[in-house]
């Protein structure tokens, strides 16, 4: 074989390589838009609370909102978070924009269960099953960071300040801060996710939110909170 056709051969098998993984990909992607199913990431997040991991994926689940599980009895509305509740070692569920944010129990080691919850939610979610039924979120119209028609002018401040400026830095740790009540200068608040527990969380309440609250809101004397 002349050195000619030997590199005609070189290029032809090269060319022959390359269409195989083209046309592997194609119709990997058809098979994708014919089931509807695409492929799902999940990687995690440490937070400040050792006790809670947060689970990022590469598709929304409840987009612009959140809501808090503490338990299995408060899960019914998240046919998700009601699976995940039958792992043994898990003791609340946070769900919000793409992430899911566990809390585990005491003696369990995260390195040995973060496997099987990243397959196990992958799995869900390639599969397209609810992660929220809306219509079942039973909405207490007095708690959270929604601007109410009958809200007082010191209240709806107080909801945008914490939409604004707390909701996207507590996000990145895997919680939510929620508005529960205003009285005579005191601000209630609900910590849930990663900020229910953790350590660090009342570090945060007074040198960081009380502090800019009574700055921008001079009608709060105080900012108080409860784990959900």
């Amino acid at each position: 074989m002349s050195g000619g056709e030997q590199g005609d051969l070189e290029v032809n098998e090269g060319r022959g390589f390359w269409m195989g993984i083209v046309n592997f990909a194609g119709q990997t992607r058809r098979a994708m838009i014919k089931t509807g199913n695409p492929v799902i990431s999940i990687y995690t997040e440490m937070t400040p609370n050792p006790e809670t991991m947060k689970f990022v994926a590469n598709k929304l689940l409840y987009p612009g909102k959140s809501i808090d599980f503490p338990d299995v009895e408060a899960a019914k509305p998240s046919p998700l978070a009601i699976e995940v509740f039958g792992f043994p070692f898990i003791k609340s569920v946070f769900i919000a924009s793409n992430f899911v944010t566990l809390t585990k129990t005491p003696d369990t080691d995260w390195n040995d269960v973060i496997p099987t919850i990243r397959q196990f939610l992958k799995e869900y979610l390639e599969e397209n099953k609810p992660v929220i039924n809306e219509e079942e979120v039973v909405i207490v119209k007095s708690e959270g960071n929604t601007i109410d028609a009958d809200d007082d002018d010191v209240v709806k401040r107080i909801k945008e300040l914490l939409e604004n400026y707390v909701k996207p830095a507590v996000e990145m740790d895997g919680g939510a801060i929620q508005f529960k009540s205003y009285q005579e200068g005191v601000v209630n608040l609900m910590l849930q996710g990663s900020c229910s527990g953790c350590p660090s969380s009342m570090i945060t309440l007074k040198a960081g939110i009380e502090g800019m609250m009574k700055r921008m809101i001079p009608e709060v004397k105080e900012v108080v909170a409860e784990a959900e």
